[in-house]
């Protein structure tokens, strides 16, 4: 793919930048890179610091696909996002994932994505967005978990235009790769830095939090959970921790 990359100094949010460019109808491949970020956001609304250093990118694509299938995109996400940091590390054995969207350094938030999208109204998908904020050169402090960021892994961290050159590259690895083998290697991909077998989950959702112990991915790309009444798949919602 030919991706279109916008760098900015300074923007509200590169999600709202990207969010106007699928609605004035950007093509699959448009980028918005801010070198800061003055309303960043999360998931559920939950403001996201971003000090000059660390990533602040969103992307738009407009793949074919069924609208079901948008948790597989969040997971491939999420697959490229961990490659990208890796090739960044001497020693990646502490980079684990957390479904669906943070990625771990040593049990800490170094990164975390932002999906929205939309239908296109025969079952499909209109487009699709994700915001990545990564930790490159600072972890600043969350209120409910610890953070980690690059640079204090004692390295030197790429900047955040060249960290960006190197996700999308990753993103195309994985589009290809899915297109070409569908969403197993994926699938497998993401288990393999995902939580031990085993591990206690406490997933929050709307009702009364899910509580029980990681068994994996659906094939589908849904969380199972081994419970007291018995294996869960669960399509939405946050682990607590």
């Amino acid at each position: 793919m030919t991706w279109r990359l916008s760098v900015h100094e300074e923007l509200p949010s590169t999600q709202d930048a990207v969010l106007a460019g699928a609605a004035a109808g950007e093509a699959d491949g448009y980028a918005v890179l801010a070198l800061t970020q003055s309303a960043g956001r999360g998931t559920q609304g939950r403001p996201w610091r971003s000090p000059r250093g660390n990533l602040c990118l969103s992307v738009l694509l407009r793949p074919d696909g069924a609208a079901r299938e948008l948790p597989q995109w969040s997971l491939l996400a999420a697959v490229a996002l961990a490659d990208a940091v890796a090739g960044c590390l001497p020693d990646a054995g502490a980079l684990r994932l957390k479904w669906p969207n943070d990625l771990l350094l040593g049990g800490a938030k170094a990164a975390g994505i932002l999906t929205q999208a939309a239908p296109d109204g025969a079952g499909g998908i209109a487009w699709l967005a994700f915001g990545f904020g990564v930790n490159l050169a600072e972890a600043p402090p969350l209120p409910d978990r610890p953070t980690a960021s690059l640079a204090g892994q004692g390295v030197s961290p790429p900047t955040p235009v060249d960290f960006a050159w190197r996700l999308l590259g990753a993103l195309d690895r994985w589009r290809d790769r899915l297109a070409a083998e569908g969403f197993a290697p994926i699938r497998a991909a993401w288990m393999a830095r995902g939580p031990a077998a085993g591990a206690p989950l406490t997933v929050s959702q709307a009702g009364a939090p899910l509580q029980g112990t990681y068994a994996g991915l659906a094939e589908d790309g849904r969380l199972l959970l081994c419970s007291k009444e018995g294996r869960i798949a669960v399509s939405s919602g946050e682990i607590r921790g």
